[in-house]
């Protein structure tokens, strides 16, 4: 399902980043922001380097979160964290009920994916993940045009929201400081771009 909703302007979004892969479990940082100006809450987890535990683990950090009946939409930094930790981003939006926005600066390189997946043994099993997002669209925004996966909520909702959150650059607010917590709490200060 594919539905497109009503935007109120203080709508609450979880933005979530992984941070800086130093060990085997991999901070991932949600954000939860009122439109993209008012930050109402962090979370937090990890999940493991190269692993396949991202999707179950971001699942359950969002049900059990005081903010899980309030949050209306998921931006995801791309479909893998922590290295080659798939999300299954229709899988999240059934398990939680919540649509998904998948947000990239720039189009995947789907045959350089392809081939380090190869370096897995269950790299068909993960290119199979990275097919469900399904196709990538490109959209304006603010400074640049960003490309988009979703699931469970329409086009036209996905560039509101994208344009509501897009306050300080062409990456939406509560991705933007997902990653720089993520980032800050692991490295000692936040650095690169969400």
């Amino acid at each position: 399902m594919n539905s497109d909703f009503h935007i109120k302007p203080e709508i609450r979004i979880l933005g979530i980043d992984d941070s800086a892969l130093l060990s085997e479990k991999v901070m991932i940082v949600g954000a939860v922001l009122r439109g993209g100006d008012w930050i109402d809450g962090v979370l937090s987890s990890e999940i493991t380097k190269d692993g396949l535990d991202a999707t179950d683990i971001i699942c359950s950090m969002i049900k059990n979160s005081k903010h899980y009946g309030q949050i209306r939409a998921i931006i995801l930094d791309g479909v893998t964290y922590g290295g080659f930790n798939v999300v299954d981003i229709q899988k999240l939006y059934r398990e939680t009920g919540i649509p998904v926005i998948v947000v990239m600066r720039s189009c995947p390189d789907f045959e350089k994916i392809k081939s380090a997946l190869k370096y897995f043994p269950d790299g068909g099993e993960r290119w199979e993940i990275i097919k469900r997002a399904g196709k990538i669209e490109k959209i304006p925004s603010k400074k640049n045009s960003i490309y988009i996966q979703r699931a469970g909520i329409g086009l036209e909702t996905v560039k509101k929201i994208i344009q509501l959150t897009s306050t300080r650059s062409s990456v939406p607010e509560p991705l933007r400081v997902a990653h720089l917590i993520a980032t800050g709490i692991v490295l000692g200060e936040s650095r690169g771009k969400a």
